[in-house]
């Protein structure tokens, strides 16, 4: 899966989209940012409500491609201006975490 592809098949509102359509190949599902530091792997979608640029440093750090912020949480200026400068993929959905993972882990393990 391409991170592009949270768009067009989830419906997930694309906030910031870097240039290059990277892969997705697990996903990781915490609001704890030092959890996901220690137990994402590279090449994930981070599934979060924590919608400040402290997320975008962290996904960055571990390699993480997207960040998916759930229940219509509003992201911040400063966090897309650091998904920019990292890129980092952001989107937005009113759906809960729970709903998001069931998602993903469909898409890439079903």
């Amino acid at each position: 899966m391409k991170v592009s592809d949270l768009s067009s098949r989830f419906g997930f509102e694309a906030v910031f989209v870097p240039p290059l359509d990277a892969a997705i190949v697990n996903a990781y599902t915490s609001d704890l940012l030092s959890d996901v530091m220690g137990k994402a792997a590279e090449g994930s979608a981070l599934v979060t409500v924590q919608a400040h640029k402290n997320t975008v440093a962290v996904a960055s750090l571990v390699g993480i491609r997207a960040v998916v912020i759930c229940n219509e949480r509003t992201v911040p200026d400063d966090m897309v201006e650091a998904a920019k400068a990292e890129d980092v993929a952001i989107f937005r959905t009113p759906r809960t975490q729970f709903e998001v993972s069931g998602l993903l882990y469909a898409e890439l393990h079903g």
